[in-house]
């Protein structure tokens, strides 16, 4: 049971509701750092408007970004997304092995080079952020990221390590 009182999917009105009501629609659930932001309508809104803005991203698809959250995921023992991405993986045709040696070193995931070099950066500075340096930031860019796609990258990643760290802190231990 969480620490605070979120609002149940089945008793949500006004803006929850028609959040939680979009989130059916379009995924047939609510994860579950949706249900824990229900507690402030307006963390909620803008978590929505991150998803709708990211799986509409010109440059960053889905391959990357379920790769990307499921090594944060994993990287920061975020047990309620980890499955829920790994399923995301499989859909994209990754085996447990493509995904164990991913796990492992992101340069081998099975994905295309440039999206291989962005999971590759995102990692690195989700273990080391002051590890990065310009030659990292330039490696992107010759693999044709510009600096929108490795900001709104990051931005992605650090939104996994916020929501871990508040869904462990607030005791929301109900799949993602």
């Amino acid at each position: 049971m969480p620490l605070i009182k979120t609002i149940n999917p089945e008793k949500a009105e006004g803006e929850v509701k028609e959040i939680y009501d979009a989130l059916n629609a379009n995924i047939g659930m609510i994860p579950s750092p949706m249900e824990l932001s229900s507690v402030s309508p307006w963390i909620m809104k803008n978590m929505l408007g991150s998803i709708q803005y990211f799986t509409q991203h010109p440059n960053l698809g889905f391959g990357v970004l379920s790769t990307i959250r499921y090594l944060v995921a994993e990287e920061y023992d975020y047990a309620y997304c980890v499955d829920f991405n790994k399923n995301f993986l499989k859909m994209q045709g990754m085996s447990e092995e493509d995904i164990k040696k991913t796990s492992q070193d992101p340069s081998q995931a099975p994905l295309d080079d440039k999206d291989r070099a962005m999971v590759t950066f995102v990692m690195k500075a989700i273990k080391a952020p002051d590890s990065i340096n310009q030659e990292d930031v330039d490696q992107l860019h010759g693999h044709g990221w510009d600096d929108k796609d490795i900001l709104d990258a990051m931005s992605h990643a650090a939104s996994m390590v916020s929501a871990s760290i508040l869904m462990k802190t607030f005791k929301m231990d109900i799949a993602c």
